[in-house]
């Protein structure tokens, strides 16, 4: 897609993202509503970035400082460019506002709208190459349009006795017989840089709303002497823009249920209930996996082939082996859970969590910033933070590692082969060596070496494990 395009000119990107979007009823920015866990221009920034355009310039108004840091989490700053509207005066005013950067640009320019996410990057590519392909020297604008069965609120696409453009006429502006036509402006566009802001030049705003309209940009174009290309799209659903909450709602929709059956047709993934399932395009789920109701999966999450996730549980940006079970309403969040684990039911891995090939930890446990090691378990009810536990270990029920002194944080370090005992509070930062374990109800608050059984408030050792007891006193203040 690249390689085709910078064959000709070179294509930069101008998105259109100033509005605050008054049927969103917010107070938050339009493009700034989120679809899929994203804000809106987020979507739109990546597809235009998939063309790899020189620049992609974000038309920014109201919040404009929150939109600029959405758009700088999707795209890298030196490829970013910000143009501010002052005022809202229009879609003409809008490009406008980016005068000082393109007019002089020997370029193709690609227009987009802010709060149109669904469109796809091959759409865009082969809008852009009939543009600098028509009548074999290239137009100076080319309109991505498309066919509706109620094409009411959208302007028009007027074609004369040729069947080429002739002008874009609005709704309100419309005759009888003009208002007929099914086929409308999308919004999104293509122009010969130069000659775009040449024209823009000439836009008046004689209308009801003292606005300047891109749309005037192509007729005015045609009236020139030079050519104006229609691009017509057969998927609908990939130009419709978000105007409301509800329009929100059921582009969330499309998209779930798009992300859902592509999944299952063509990944092999199960769902028990397509319907009940919340699943981001931006997730990849393995081979035979199956999915129960009520499930959410958010963002970059990664699950492997032949894993089980039951019913109640949210994973967000997380990876997950192959062959684990995730068991009933577990909350699974930046963490990493390996091959052939187990976790829940009611479990919580917090940021930084990750469970080694194996492991397993049961109902109420939480995990924080820790590591659990091959084959260990923390069966129940219990906190793991800033914790390293190597292989083979048992973590007891009510276990707690202490790892905030009121002012800082402490890690804990436990070995393999390691018991510890229901309701052992581990005052960090402390190290449990290999081999060792505590009785229950152990409070140990200084390192516990290998091979040591420690027991008691506070902890001492009674014996070595494994060996004859030794005669000499091993407690924890020697």
């Amino acid at each position: 897609m690249e390689e085709r395009i910078n064959e000709q000119k070179s294509l930069d990107v101008l998105v259109l993202a100033a509005g605050l979007g008054t049927r969103m009823r917010s107070n938050l920015a339009k493009v700034l509503h989120e679809l899929d866990g994203r804000p809106l221009i987020n979507h739109v920034c990546r597809t235009a970035a998939a063309l790899a355009p020189r620049k992609i310039y974000t038309v920014i108004g109201h919040q404009g400082e929150d939109v600029k840091e959405a758009v700088l989490e999707e795209l890298n700053e030196e490829y970013a460019e910000f143009v501010w509207q002052k005022e809202q005066l229009g879609t003409g005013d809008a490009v406008n506002s980016a005068r000082e950067y393109l007019e002089n640009e020997k370029s193709t320019l690609l227009v987009l709208s802010g709060d149109v996410p669904m469109i796809k990057a091959e759409t865009l590519a082969g809008l852009v190459q009939q543009h600098h392909n028509h009548r074999g020297k290239g137009a100076a604008c080319t309109i991505l349009t498309v066919q509706l069965d109620d094409p009411t609120g959208y302007g028009r696409i007027v074609r004369d006795d040729g069947g080429m453009f002739d002008k874009i006429v609005e709704q309100k502006d419309g005759t009888d017989e003009e208002l007929k036509v099914k086929e409308i402006n999308s919004g999104i566009y293509c122009f010969d840089t130069k000659k775009l802001f040449e024209t823009l030049s000439k836009v008046q705003n004689n209308n009801a709303q003292g606005e300047y309209y891109l749309t005037d940009v192509p007729k005015l174009l045609s009236e020139a002497g030079e050519s104006v290309s229609l691009y017509k799209h057969k998927d609908k659903n990939e130009i419709e823009g978000i105007n409301n909450r509800k329009q929100l709602a059921d582009m969330e929709k499309v998209l779930r249920r798009r992300t859902v059956k592509k999944m299952m047709l063509d990944y092999g993934v199960t769902f028990i209930d397509p319907k009940n399932v919340y699943i981001s395009a931006s997730a990849s789920i393995g081979r035979d996996t199956i999915i129960h109701p009520n499930v959410i999966i958010e963002g970059e999450t990664k699950i492997g082939d032949g894993c089980v996730v039951r019913s109640g549980t949210r994973i967000s940006n997380s990876i997950i082996g192959r062959g684990v079970t995730i068991l009933d309403n577990c909350l699974i969040t930046d963490a990493e859970v390996g091959d052939r684990c187990n976790v829940g039911p009611f479990a919580h891995l917090r940021p930084m969590a990750r469970m080694e090939e194996g492991a397993k930890v049961g109902n109420f446990v939480e995990m924080k910033k820790s590591v659990l090691g091959r084959n260990s378990k923390a069966n129940h009810l219990t906190y793991l933070g800033d914790a390293t536990i190597g292989e083979n270990s048992n973590i007891g029920a009510g276990t707690i590692t202490c790892n905030y002194d009121g002012k800082n944080k402490h890690a804990t370090e436990i070995g393999n082969d390691v018991k510890i005992g229901s309701d052992t509070m581990l005052i960090a930062p402390i190290k449990v060596g290999d081999g060792a374990a505590t009785g229950a109800g152990t409070v140990a608050n200084k390192d516990i070496p290998s091979n040591k059984l420690a027991v008691g408030s506070p902890a001492r050792f009674i014996k070595t494990l494994n060996q004859e007891e030794e005669n000499e006193d091993t407690s924890q203040e020697n």
